[in-house]
């Protein structure tokens, strides 16, 4: 088999993206960040022509701790999370992000969700990393672990289903077996190893012990994490431009929209002028009442060749014919 070529979806990739389409039709607020990740890791698999030329192939990409350490190679160590094997792998990782996603980033707000992700991904590989070293110094697990080849985002999806599931006092069916929700990780770990040829003990275990890691981090540490910071600077960096652009079409625009109320002429902070005669609200910028034509100040000569004193004096019944005249045509 061919890792560095395009594929073609054989079917589980439509149902996918309709179930995703369906999830976030229902949603009020839609969740960027998992979107993103659900696009990013789906992008990669399908390798478009857009991008075919500039990512690298998967045998570029596996996490081999042998190798990672021995050419301190960064993009391993980074990049695999986002390579799958497989239609199945990738469809069953995308939904597990689907359901964990928009739940923990609907309650976290974006950027705090981009921060643990980025957080989980690195301790998920670090820990996974150590682990290989640690068995292969004290255990002599070669073959086993420090030579073992994987990719895929199911590391960093243990460690989400940690965090989501930290504070859960209910119980949960992992594969059949109702548990608590707490411990469901450690079931699912045990179980996929079970069950489940050619998949990744340690970094499944990783993921789970980097879940429990970033959960103690957080109690001890109050405030907002380095990395939340950043990414919640970038957010407001990346949202200027349109918060800018929806101030514009946001401002009141000129128009004879106003609204008849009482009182004497006044002028107010939003621009907005009263008609002496007839009571009209009319924008700043305009110097004559659109609804009778009387100039702003009241002694001017008004549209048609009012004064304010004459439109005053004007009997209700005929200024309500001169308004018909003006706007009925």
């Amino acid at each position: 088999m061919e890792w560095g070529r395009r594929r073609v979806s054989r079917g589980m990739l439509p149902l996918l993206a309709l179930h995703t389409a369906n999830e976030y039709y229902r949603l009020g607020w839609k969740p960027p960040v998992t979107a993103g990740l659900l696009a990013a890791n789906t992008i990669i698999y399908l390798r478009p022509s857009f991008v075919d030329s500039v990512l690298p192939t998967l045998n570029e990409v596996w996490f081999n701790p042998h190798l990672i350490l021995k050419h301190k190679d960064l993009k391993r160590f980074l990049l695999s999370p986002f390579y799958h094997m497989d239609e199945a792998h990738l469809v069953y990782n995308m939904l597990s992000l689907l359901w964990k996603g928009i739940q923990l980033e609907t309650a976290m707000g974006s950027a705090e969700f981009a921060a643990m992700v980025t957080t989980l991904l690195g301790m998920s590989q670090g820990i996974t990393l150590l682990l290989a070293k640690s068995l292969l110094l004290f255990f002599d697990y070669d073959k086993s672990y420090f030579s073992e080849f994987s990719v895929g985002f199911s590391g960093v999806l243990f460690a989400m289903k940690v965090v989501l599931n930290s504070q859960s006092a209910d119980y949960t069916s992992v594969h059949g077996l109702v548990v608590p929700s707490r411990h469901a990780a450690w079931v699912e770990l045990i179980l996929i190893q079970m069950f489940v040829p050619g998949v990744s003990f340690l970094g499944h275990l990783g993921g789970i012990l980097a879940g429990i890691l970033y959960l103690w981090l957080k109690n001890t540490y109050f405030g907002s994490d380095p990395v939340t910071i950043v990414f919640k600077g970038l957010a407001d960096a990346l949202s200027w431009p349109m918060r800018f652009a929806r101030g514009l079409f946001q401002r009141r625009r000129i128009s004879g929209r106003g609204t008849v109320g009482r009182g004497q002429t006044r002028r107010s902070s939003s621009g907005v002028w009263r008609c002496e005669a007839c009571t009209y609200d009319n924008h700043g910028v305009l110097s004559v009442c659109e609804m009778c034509g009387t100039a702003r100040d009241g002694n001017g000569l008004s549209f048609h060749q009012w004064s304010s004193r004459q439109s005053q004096e004007l009997p209700l019944d005929e200024l309500r014919r001169r308004r018909l005249e003006r706007f009925g045509s």
